[in-house]
């Protein structure tokens, strides 16, 4: 909630995520569509400035407003030329939201901006903004309020009327994966006080919780994910941004899967998501379900243009380190190897023909995110391509003689068992590389991809957590030092082997038919206590690592 300063009102405690027996996290927020290069540099302040704009729209006070400043800590601040965070807070600022910007007119709309010192705030009353002035970068302070423990991607938000006082203050937050926060949020989060308004007919807060519910109820871990997301779905109070999905009537799929048709491609915006409340709570299950399905798959569309314009666009990546794409050239080698090569008969020619693919697939959407251009979060966008190059990888390697029903049913167990991962990591842990490094990011996402792959497979649950486990278990320790703050070196590379990872994970843990020594539980505590203890300068900061020992080029 906007602190209205100059009417004398007290902060409100606000709702924030806490854990209070059920589920706070959906499959549609840890997959999200959105821009590069970052989802806590670039999506999550786009967010928290569009938020703001909102916020004083319902006090009133945007055309009162005459005057913005912000200001970033802490790792947004250190590295926030590098992921775009100023560009993303003007855009922010002038009403445009990560999921529905067009990212072609993204530098247009800068130029302007900054050539003008003076923008449109929230699409409709003209402010002055003065970049230089305006937007500060606090490099020498962690956190929004100086000695206060908070979170290093911290942001202040001000609004002044046109005799420079001020009419309106809030501090934000970006945790990871373009989740925002509030300082009122963060606060009641940490003192126990908010409560979720999110009820889900199977609640979890630990694998442990998550591997009991289900065996006792008999689902796998995607069924339980799936009936959760309709509870979501059919709760009106609880308002989700989902990629639209128009099914027909008449379309019954089955819970184990089948094609899904008249699917209409176009994301629900920000803006857009409250339109469809009403109907939403009118559907019968049956097609609440269908809704669900259809959703995942239009985040896999998503995903799958993704890679596609990563496979396509040559050239130099933007930023000054003048790092080429290589996936093009890579998909072109593995193109002309023959149409085998894309199937698994392949092992013939080359054994490890399967992991130049999965590596050609991650590093494709990381040059792409890299770039600016449309992604998924996944369940961050530094990490954004290891879930879509298992999937692909699941898609041509592992799907011989399957229907196309059938493909799809694994793909659909493959994202709502990876979400069911990435929600423990979100809700017990972190996703933040600048809270926890790159274990955080790539660590988790390889965890997610790797017990999803056992799903697809029709694992076991205990499989499909194992899988999870192996996967963490192997990124432990890894740091967040990227290159010049650009998310680029070794970001894309990293993304690469970490879905190589996630498949060697998955193959050890569907060979195993007995119990193991470490569980997923112990692990994601372990991965949080590592990111504690680690340095603040290995935690995207640029101040440690590759990024002070590499010249910059």
């Amino acid at each position: 909630m906007i602190v209205a300063i100059a009417e004398g009102l007290e902060r409100p405690r606000c709702l924030a995520a806490s854990y209070n027996g059920s589920v706070n996290t959906s499959l549609f927020e840890l997959f999200k569509i959105g821009i590069g290069p970052s989802s806590s540099h670039t999506v999550g302040p786009m967010r928290a400035a569009l938020r703001f704009v909102r916020e004083l729209e319902a006090a009133g006070l945007v055309t009162k407003t005459a005057h913005v400043t912000v200001d970033l800590y802490g790792s947004l601040a250190l590295t926030g030329l590098g992921h775009g965070t100023d560009r993303a807070v003007l855009l922010g600022l002038m009403g445009e939201a990560p999921d529905a910007v067009d990212p072609e007119s993204v530098d247009a709309k800068i130029v302007e901006v900054r050539a003008q010192s003076w923008m449109l705030l929230g699409g409709r009353a003209g402010v002055a903004f003065h970049e230089a002035d305006d937007l500060r970068f606090w490099r020498g302070q962690m956190y929004p309020e100086a000695g206060v423990v908070s979170h290093p991607n911290g942001m202040r938000f001000t609004a002044l009327d046109d005799a420079g006082v001020k009419l309106a203050e809030e501090v934000f937050y970006s945790i990871g994966g373009g989740f925002i926060v509030s300082e009122a949020e963060r606060v009641a989060a940490a003192d126990g006080t908010a409560k979720s308004p999110r009820v889900v007919p199977y609640p979890f807060r630990s694998a442990e919780e998550l591997l009991r519910v289900a065996g006792e109820h008999g689902l796998t871990i995607a069924e339980l994910v799936l009936a959760n997301e309709c509870a979501l779905l059919a709760d009106a109070k609880v308002k989700i941004v989902r990629p639209e999905a128009e099914i027909s009537q008449g379309l019954k799929p089955p819970i184990n899967g089948s094609l899904m048709s008249g699917l209409k491609p176009g994301p629900i915006s920000e803006t857009e998501a409250s339109r469809t409340e009403a109907s939403r709570t009118e559907a019968s299950p049956q097609l609440v379900e269908d809704r669900v399905r259809g959703s995942v798959m239009m985040l896999w569309r998503a995903m799958e243009a993704c890679a596609r314009r990563g496979m396509e666009v040559e050239g130099t990546l933007p930023g000054g380190l003048n790092v080429r794409r290589r996936a093009p050239r890579m998909a072109r080698r593995l193109e002309a190897s023959g149409p085998s090569a894309t199937a698994a008969t392949s092992v013939k020619q080359d054994p490890l023909a399967a992991l130049d693919w999965v590596t050609m697939w991650a590093m494709a959407v990381n040059e792409e995110n890299a770039a600016g251009g449309r992604v998924v979060t996944a369940p961050t966008n530094g990490a954004a391509g290891i879930i879509p190059a298992i999937a692909h990888y699941y898609l041509r390697f592992l799907c011989d003689g399957l229907s196309e029903a059938e493909k799809e049913a694994g793909l659909l167990r493959y994202f709502l068992t990876a979400a069911a991962i990435g929600i423990l990591y979100k809700e017990n842990a972190s996703i933040s590389g600048a809270e926890v490094g790159c274990q955080g990011e790539v660590g988790v996402a390889c965890s997610m991809a790797a017990g999803g792959l056992v799903a697809a497979q029709n694992g076991t649950n205990d499989q499909v957590e194992h899988a999870a486990e192996i996967a963490m278990e192997h990124n432990l320790g890894m740091t967040c030092d990227p290159i010049g703050g650009l998310v680029q070196i070794p970001c894309i590379e990293r993304n690469g082997m970490g879905a190589v990872k996630a498949i060697n994970a998955s193959r050890i843990a569907m060979h195993e038919t007995e119990g193991h020594k470490l569980s997923l539980d112990q692990v994601i505590k372990t991965m949080y206590e590592t990111g504690m203890d680690m340095q603040s300068r290995y935690k995207e900061t640029s101040l440690a690592g590759l990024a002070l020992n590499v010249i910059e080029c």
